[in-house]
């Protein structure tokens, strides 16, 4: 029988989050040298929810000391390790490893610095409603449901809950703090699921500060009040 939610949460949730982090990455982690995709990981857990890095350590390190047997794995009561690109004998190695340097981040209170997401996930889990907006409205779909890039914005606007509105206007301003390169902001709008160009004259820094203008003046709608008796 298949665990609930609520259970697989509990035993396997922040493993999860960990190893969604390593995709499209090399899990080559050493033990004097965590991976690309696990600095990405405590870099971003450091600074948005240092109290998971604990679970993670965890639900990794027990999961290592009881691998499941095939047959739980098909009945769907243990978590199923995707591939990482690593032979199934060297993945509870490999976990072992992720352990101790989370261990070890946690003890000795290493702290990585705030820094430019150098990782798929790693843009998708510091700006979620920016990659919603973009992946969402800006793929390359968007001249065949939209007449304008200003057409698509107001779709979103339109059908989307104000409080995501202020997290997607927040999230604009902190990618734009990062004062990167504007090739950098074309390769972070990519990451993000954009997948056509800003609309002229902009370029990708300046749509996005546009947007983020358009969106700090944004009003929502809430209908008519109650008649004045």
């Amino acid at each position: 029988m298949s665990m609930k939610p609520l259970e697989f949460d509990r035993r396997y949730g922040e493993l999860d989050q960990v190893i969604r982090a390593y995709t499209g990455m090399s899990a080559d982690d050493e033990p004097d040298r965590p991976s690309e995709a696990l600095q990405a990981y405590l870099r971003h857990t450091w600074h948005t929810r240092p109290d998971a890095l604990a679970a993670a350590e965890r639900q990794i390190r027990d999961y290592a000391r009881n691998p499941p047997g095939r047959l739980r794995l098909s009945l769907g009561e243990f978590y199923p390790v995707p591939d990482v690109g690593l032979p199934r004998s060297a993945i509870q190695d490999w976990l072992f490893v992720i352990a101790d340097h989370l261990k070890r981040s946690m003890e000795e209170g290493d702290v990585p610095p705030p820094a430019t997401p150098r990782t798929h996930w790693e843009w998708h889990a510091r700006f979620p409603e920016l990659g919603q907006f973009l992946g969402g409205w800006f793929s390359q779909d968007m001249p065949d449901e939209f007449p304008d890039h200003e057409a698509a914005v107001r779709d979103y606007t339109a059908t989307t809950d104000p409080q995501l509105i202020a997290r997607l206007a927040g999230e604009f301003r902190e990618l734009l703090a990062l004062d990167l390169e504007e090739s950098d902001y074309a390769l972070a709008v990519a990451e993000l699921g954009m997948e056509v160009d800003p609309p002229q004259p902009y370029s990708p820094s300046g749509w996005l500060a546009h947007l983020a203008d358009g969106l700090t003046g944004y009003k929502a709608d809430y209908g008519t009040g109650p008649a004045a008796s």
